[in-house]
Order: structure tokens, then C-alpha cells, then sequence
């Protein structure tokens, strides 16, 4: 299985950050990347916590022929075509897209590293990553995601969008 984590919590020209996000999906399967599956979308707590928006978070199970590093340079492709602006790490952004695994392989490269090397400490991905991959386990780590989640840190804030709007 192929995941990618989608996130956004600044509008675009697309609309609001929840709207960026389905508009990203689709420009996936533009491309030749098939969604098999997406999580609801999350409300999500900055990581780490600022004064920042709250984000919006997904998680899609993809189906592609394309290679871990072909996909990457597609979604990076997609991110630069939506107006993402690369400043500083974990600045607010208008799309975020990351592949967080690629079946059950291990690359750990200067350009890419699978599966993503802070997912395990994320709420924002894992939790819509169980509803797609419920019974995934981190090949690296060897843990299921239910032991992954609850070994979360405390102050991650994580909500169905549907459940809460934060204000």
C-alpha cells in the first residue's frame, strides 16, 4: 500500500484549506495516481503548537505504477502548481503533500526517506491513516498503528472535521 499524507491550513486559489485539499486529490488522479481510498478530513493542532491556524489533514491510500521517487517529484509538482512557497520548517502552507510510505519499503536517502520519518510521533497522519490501512504496521518500527497511536505525545489536539471547528 501507498500512502500520502495531504495538509493545508492556509487558503488558496482554490479556496479554503479543506477545499485545497479535495482540489489536491484530484490533481492526483490527473496525473495518473489512483485514490483507492481517503480518510474524513482532521482538524489538527500546529506541531509543534503555535498561534498558527489550525490545519486540515487527510490521508490517502494511492495506487500508481510510478516509483517512490517519481511519485515525489509528481507531488512536489502538484504542491508547486497549488502556490506552495517553501520558507521555514513547519511554517504555515497552502499544500502540504508527503508520501508516508510506499508499500513495505525502506529508503532512507538524502531526498527521500519511507516510510516518514516523524509519522510515528504525528497525530495528524496516523489517525487518518487508520481509517484507510487499519491493519498497517510501521516496517521499520514494527508496530501496529493503534500501539503507534497511543503512544502519541499528549499535546497533539486531533478532531474529525466534522465533530469540532476550532476557533
Amino acid at each position: 500500500m501507498i500512502f500520502v499524507a495531504l495538509g493545508a491550513n492556509l487558503p488558496s486559489s482554490y479556496g479554503s484549506p479543506y477545499e485545497t485539499l479535495q482540489a489536491a486529490k484530484k490533481a492526483m488522479q490527473d496525473k495518473g495516481i489512483t485514490i483507492a481510498a481517503s480518510s474524513r478530513t482532521w482538524l489538527t493542532a500546529p506541531v509543534p503548537v503555535s498561534d498558527q491556524p489550525w490545519y486540515h489533514n487527510e490521508v490517502a491510500r494511492v495506487e500508481t505504477t510510478l516509483s517512490p521517487y517519481e511519485l515525489l517529484e509528481v507531488l512536489q509538482d502538484i504542491e508547486n502548481g497549488f502556490g506552495r512557497v517553501r520558507t521555514v520548517r513547519n511554517a504555515p502552507r497552502i499544500l502540504d503533500l508527503d508520501l508516508i510510505g510506499y508499500h513495505a519499503e525502506i529508503l532512507d536517502k538524502p531526498e527521500l526517506i519511507v516510510p516518514h520519518p516523524r509519522m510515528h510521533k504525528r497525530a495528524f497522519v496516523l489517525l487518518p491513516l487508520r481509517e484507510v490501512a487499519e491493519n498497517w504496521a510501521h516496517p521499520v518500527l514494527g508496530m501496529t498503528l493503534d500501539d503507534l497511536i497511543v503512544n502519541l505525545p499528549s499535546d497533539q489536539e486531533a478532531v474529525p472535521m466534522e465533530e469540532k471547528v476550532p476557533v
